[in-house]
């Protein structure tokens, strides 16, 4: 079997394919009684069970949340684990959002890299591999997920009814193998100011969530519009990004645009958290040797009655408890503050030396010739809700920073790879 020959004879089917998935606006909406994420992350599931039903595989749909694909009879699977969710697409594209592009060797898409088309890839690999008549040893199952994006709760439904996998992967991170996920933690910081002082500012308007770093923030201040552009990047990347609520507050002190304790607040934004993506300014600059440094990131900062709720997404190292962060902060707030937590996802560890995860990593090395040394992520994926799985690509090293931005987008040859290192990897896993 040549892989390389079936890829390059089957890949604009495979395209087609990959379109008619990535045409889905997968965006979580209001839940319904079949659909509890909303009907847009439904029909995706729906077409990729009906792609995989027509590339002749068992499928069946847990609960509305996840659907599968799977290749065998034996109640003991290998699972490779991608989401169809999306996050909104946001603004600023330069092609249709919701359709595959190409243009210079190169594919544009909401959804091409996180992670419709990594998780199609593996559906059509194991196509492709049943076609050219490989028979898998074990059986292989290809689950498609509908609530990654938004907390993976639609894991637990699917784990309510079925068994895991006992092992697999999820193509939604990097590459080599990732063993270990650092922990995540977000706070709320609410701090009061009396009602003289909190009326010289208006309501922040902005594109602000927990996945990214914020480019465009506006507010009045003193009956006068103050704007202020960034640059838009994954929460987890903050360093590629320009933070529109650190820009905010410098451009308010530079300009003494407010008085009193608004003035000391805003400082301390400034002086805390500005293009100081690690939390040294917060004294929180804490690194091991496995996950390297922390991380933080300023994402949200609302007006609310009695006054400001500033929120900071912190991915901490593997040896690190929340607790410690949690204690350090709580030393650092401002003036008249408070901190809640909003969000925790508690770090991840695989054993290294666990035999599948050497496969995976020699069938790295063996396409590529890179070094296939398992390594650990900032990211958060499914391996932190479903047992027996790490993360394995799609992004090679050096790529950062695509995926919930404008202009998502993969390269053609890059998608192409990673259908050849899915496929070597079902072969690898099953034999």
């Amino acid at each position: 079997m040549n892989i390389h020959q079936l890829i390059e004879a089957n890949k604009e089917q495979f395209y087609q394919d990959l379109n008619e998935v990535i045409q889905i606006k997968s965006v979580k909406g209001a839940p319904e009684k079949t659909a509890p994420f909303g009907r847009g992350p439904k029909a995706a599931l729906e077409k990729a069970l009906s792609l995989s039903e027509n590339y002749g595989f068992k499928t069946a749909n847990v609960e509305d949340a996840v659907g599968y694909a799977q290749w065998g009879n034996d109640s003991e699977y290998i699972g490779i684990v991608g989401h169809l969710d999306v996050v909104p697409e946001g603004a600023g594209w330069s092609f249709p959002p919701y359709r595959l592009t190409k243009k210079a060797g190169r594919f544009y898409a909401r959804g091409i890299l996180d992670n419709k088309g990594p998780i199609i890839a593996c559906l059509y690999g194991m196509k492709l591999l049943k076609e050219a008549g490989f028979v898998p040893k074990k059986t292989i199952r290809i689950l498609f997920g509908t609530d990654e994006e938004s907390g993976s709760s639609d894991i637990p439904m699917y784990l309510s009814q079925e068994k895991p996998p006992t092992f697999g992967f999820t193509p939604d991170c990097k590459y080599p193998v990732v063993y270990g996920e650092r922990g995540i933690v977000n706070y709320q910081i609410l701090t009061t100011f009396d009602a003289q002082e909190l009326n010289q500012l208006g309501n922040f308007d902005g594109d602000q969530a927990k996945d990214h770093v914020p480019d465009q923030l506006s507010v009045t201040i003193n009956q006068e519009e103050v704007t202020v552009s960034g640059k838009r990047a994954p929460s987890n990347a903050p360093e590629l990004g320009e933070n529109a609520i650190t820009l905010l507050a410098e451009k308010i002190m530079n300009d003494q645009l407010v008085t009193g304790e608004l003035q000391n607040y805003f400082s301390w934004i400034a002086d805390s958290l500005a293009n100081q993506h690690n939390g040294e300014g917060l004294a929180l600059n804490f690194e091991d040797k496995d996950s390297g440094k922390l991380i933080l990131t300023p994402y949200e900062l609302l007006k609310t009655e009695t006054g400001l709720a500033l929120s900071i997404a912190i991915r901490y190292p593997v040896s690190i408890a929340e607790e410690e962060v949690t204690q350090k902060l709580l030393k650092q707030l401002p003036k008249n503050s408070t901190m809640n937590v909003v969000r925790r996802i508690k770090s991840s560890s695989f054993p290294k030396n666990n035999p599948f995860v050497q496969k995976l990593s020699a069938v790295y090395e063996d396409v590529t010739k890179e070094d296939g040394t398992p390594v650990t992520t900032t990211g958060a994926t499914y391996a932190r809700s479903m047992p027996n799985i790490v993360a394995f690509g799609p992004s090679f090293p050096g790529q950062k920073g695509i995926a919930h931005n404008q202009d998502e987008y993969m390269d053609e040859n890059d998608l192409l790879l990673n259908l050849e290192i899915y496929m070597r990897a079902i072969i690898a896993l099953t034999e």
